[in-house]
């Protein structure tokens, strides 16, 4: 028996509604350039599917394929403030009182034998 993986085949609302808004937004760059699908999927050097699921929104789409036409459409910089540690207000006002330094805590090393 095979997990199913709810994300992809029911994402919440707000990530199904952010994923086909971000497909809008790459299918208008590729239009406004004038490429066709195949262009652009050439230039990242995948399938044409892969390009028109993103650009439909469909979670199952890799993130390195929506990162790859952000770069062909030179709008690939945009990424810089996506989860930014800098905006992120609500983790800048909890990390005020117990901000972590390292992942894990040092153990110091004894001289026990």
């Amino acid at each position: 028996m095979t997990a199913k993986n709810t994300l992809l085949s029911a994402p919440p609302y707000a990530v199904e509604q952010a994923l086909k808004r971000l497909g809008a937004n790459l299918r208008t760059a590729r239009l406004r350039r004038n490429l066709t699908i195949g262009d652009v999927a050439e230039k990242i050097g995948t399938g044409p599917r892969p390009v028109s699921d993103a650009e439909k929104g469909k979670p199952g789409v890799s993130a390195a394929v929506y990162i790859a036409l952000l770069w062909v459409y030179d709008l690939l910089g945009q990424m810089d403030d996506v989860a930014s540690p800098e905006l992120d207000e609500c983790g800048l006002s909890l990390s005020m009182s117990r901000e972590r330094l390292r992942a894990r805590e040092k153990k110091e090393l004894d001289n026990e034998f």
